[in-house]
């Protein structure tokens, strides 16, 4: 397994985002669209490979959240995924040490829409639940995510009230 490199998209080859697109498409079983794929661009990208090629992937994107009242400027990670055959051997830990960097030495906050299955990875890592209620900007106004509510977790970088509202900046597809 080789060491984490750490990309931005523009410096991304062609072959490792087609094989990163390849790897998310077969880690979310065809569930990862084109406008998740989207929503990984733009930012940093933390890659590990081996001899077969890339088996971990994951990027932090900036986006603007208001919480409390306060506008900040938020790290946030998408796109994480570990090929099948290397789960549960510290790929997805890697991957995720390296974009926590970023977002320590970047943003005010970390934040993540957590699946099911990586709960515990992001749990055991410091990343913690949101307890307030989440909110979107919509093209319609301001709207109120509660299925979500569960489901996001921040990384704190600066003294942050989980407790306050959430409210993410609009994007086409999954707004978290």
């Amino acid at each position: 397994m080789s060491p984490v490199s750490v990309v931005h998209t523009w410096q991304l080859p062609e072959a490792d985002r087609a094989a990163a697109r390849a790897l998310l498409d077969e880690a979310f079983d065809g569930e990862f669209s084109d406008e998740d794929w989207e929503h990984a661009l733009g930012g940093v990208h933390a890659l590990v490979r081996d001899d077969g090629g890339l088996i971990g992937h994951g990027a932090v994107v900036q986006r603007r959240m208001v919480v409390g009242g306060r506008v900040l400027r938020v790290g946030y990670v998408e796109g994480v995924a570990v090929r099948a055959t290397h789960r549960r051997r510290g790929v997805g830990g890697l991957v995720m040490a390296a974009l926590e960097d970023v977002v320590r030495g970047a943003y005010d906050l970390g934040a993540l829409s957590a699946s099911e299955d990586a709960l515990g990875l992001y749990a055991a890592r410091g990343w913690q639940p949101w307890r307030g209620r989440t909110f979107a900007f919509t093209p319609e106004g301001l709207r109120r995510t509660e299925d979500e509510d569960d489901g996001v977790f921040v990384l704190p970088v600066r003294p942050v009230d989980l407790f306050a509202d959430l409210t993410c900046d609009w994007r086409a597809g999954d707004v978290w």
